[in-house]
């Protein structure tokens, strides 16, 4: 009896999976053997501290979540061996995320947050009061990635090229509404104006700058037939705040908080 307890808690451990989920740019299927980059074998072996034939779940936005066993080979290099598929892709609300570019600790903030409420695409968009000279898309996609590791999604959104707002406007897909958030506009109740569009089709969101649109811009997208103007209610809120009340809103009223 002592033998089949000792076996039984052997199997148990060797199947303990890590609670840390990891994105792998590789395809997923059964056997596969993908060689860590320098990063995730340091994040692995010295931040995580995984051993020889540790296992954890993998995901690539794409095919789901795997179980996959880590192999050693030295002290700073390792495979990843893939075995089972623990859960199919799924995909999430249909809503793209358009924002003016922020200073370094708002804009990885608002990446994290717009991730984990389910965005499928991030979209920067240059105005005329962006105070970011340059936008670091590294910085940004590696805080999309380690932002859908933490909350356990599978879809990883597309982070899409900066472009000026006259230039987007000027090649927007007509049928898609953009929900414009206005700090001018009537203070209203957002959940009437957004019961007002239609439920689980594709929506997008735009958030200004951090010193707002000026007239000309917001005479420009108020003349658009396909924006909706939204108030985000009586107080002025910072962009990075306001991506998380839009976004929350619109889960709530249109998609799959409802």
């Amino acid at each position: 009896m002592h033998h089949l307890r000792v076996l039984a808690i052997s199997v148990l451990m060797s199947e303990q999976i890590s609670s840390h989920r990891l994105f792998v740019d590789h395809p997923l299927l059964a056997d596969a053997v993908i060689v860590c980059l320098p990063t995730q074998a340091h994040y692995l072996l010295n931040v995580l501290r995984l051993g020889e034939g540790a296992l954890l779940p993998v995901f690539n936005g794409v095919e789901g979540e795997w179980v996959a066993q880590l192999h050693l080979h030295g002290r700073k290099k390792c495979t990843l061996q893939i075995l089972r598929q623990t859960r199919e892709q799924s995909s999430g609300p249909a809503i793209h995320y358009l924002f003016a570019p922020l200073k370094k600790a708002r804009l990885d903030y608002m990446a994290q947050k717009a991730t984990e409420l389910g965005v499928a695409s991030l979209q920067p968009v240059l105005t005329r009061r962006t105070n970011v000279a340059r936008l670091k898309t590294e910085r940004l996609e590696a805080n999309i990635i380690e932002a859908a590791e933490q909350c356990g999604i599978l879809r990883v959104p597309q982070l899409r090229e900066c472009c000026k707002l006259e230039a987007l406007l000027a090649g927007w897909d007509t049928e898609l509404p953009l929900i414009f958030c206005d700090e001018a506009a009537p203070v209203k109740s957002p959940l009437e104006a957004l019961s007002a569009l239609q439920k689980d089709t594709a929506l997008a969101v735009l958030v200004g700058p951090e010193g707002g649109f000026d007239e000309q811009e917001r005479a420009l997208l108020l003349a658009q037939p396909f924006v909706h103007a939204l108030s985000l209610g009586p107080r002025i809120m910072r962009a990075d705040t306001a991506a998380v009340a839009i976004l929350a809103l619109a889960n709530a009223v249109l998609f799959d908080w409802r």
